[in-house]
């Protein structure tokens, strides 16, 4: 589905009373899903694991120090 009509298929099922913040909202959405989708499917991604370790070095103290 190509952009125009992909934004065509989200503002359908807005309801009619939503403001323009609610369209860019869910536009976004699907454009970082979409992202995210690629990135996968290109090996573009970091094991959950590595992640929690990179914050819990970086935001948590040890009882050590």
């Amino acid at each position: 589905m190509k952009s125009k009509e992909r934004a065509m298929a989200i503002l359908a099922m807005l309801p009619p009373d939503c403001c323009l913040e609610d369209v860019i909202y869910h536009l976004y959405v699907v454009q970082a899903i979409e992202r995210g989708q690629a990135d996968s499917a290109a090996g573009r991604t970091v094991a959950h694991e590595e992640v929690e370790a990179k914050l819990r070095e970086k935001w948590l103290r040890t009882n050590d120090e």
